[in-house]
């Protein structure tokens, strides 16, 4: 995540990542969110192309284990967990598979699909 990764899209915030297979995809990303990364970048003096936060593999773990055992959740807690909640989530919201596919990056919408067995 840099500074010249976000940019609008359609006139609303949106950030370019790397997903799997290194596709490039466009995450929408709430204003506050984008004025926050915006401000911290500019007080922290972090230039346009540089990483907001360094951070690994393991951090990214330790970060979302700490979070799981302060909210009490019992269950364990993985990165796809996170990943098919949002798209379940979204899906009941929007009622839109093709939207969702696009949101999650899906070449075909079979994979989509899969997510609407959750819903009944």
């Amino acid at each position: 995540m840099t500074p010249a990764s976000i940019w609008k899209f359609d006139g609303r915030p949106a950030m370019e990542i790397v997903g799997k297979g290194r596709k490039l995809r466009l995450v929408a990303l709430p204003v506050n969110l984008k004025e926050k990364l915006g401000s911290y970048a500019y007080r922290v003096g972090i230039a346009p192309r540089m990483r907001f936060f360094r951070i690994n593999r393991q951090r990214a773990w330790q970060i979302l284990n700490e979070t799981r055992e302060a909210a009490r959740v019992q269950k364990k807690v993985f990165p796809h967990l996170l990943r098919h909640s949002d798209a379940i989530i979204r899906l009941r919201k929007t009622g839109n598979p093709k939207a969702l596919q696009y949101h999650l990056g899906q070449n075909t919408p079979a994979m989509t699909l899969r997510y609407l067995s959750t819903l009944t």
